[in-house]
């Protein structure tokens, strides 16, 4: 399989909550690149390259740990861009 950008928005209470620090804690154990990203409105971004299975598999443990908190989730599914080096979280 070919790698992809997947680009997610969280809506919910997803700030405040440690929504970041498990995104990244949790990005640590695939094979995976990107970051995420509280934004002005109150959602937050996540973008994240990887084998789709791989990024399927991290977006389900991710959205089990923050259940109570996620309210929508969007996704936008892109060609990779390669300009990521590991998985960070920016302020």
């Amino acid at each position: 399989m070919s790698r992809q950008r997947w680009i997610v928005h969280y809506s919910g209470r997803v700030q405040g909550v440690g929504f970041r620090y498990t995104a990244r804690r949790l990005a640590e154990q695939f094979d995976l690149s990107g970051y995420v990203q509280n934004l002005p409105d109150g959602r937050v971004r996540l973008e994240v390259e990887g084998e789709p299975g791989e990024i399927e598999r991290y977006l389900h443990q991710l959205g089990q740990q923050m259940a109570g908190y996620i309210q929508e989730q969007k996704v936008d599914v892109q060609p990779p861009q390669g300009d990521y080096d590991g998985f960070q979280i920016r302020f």
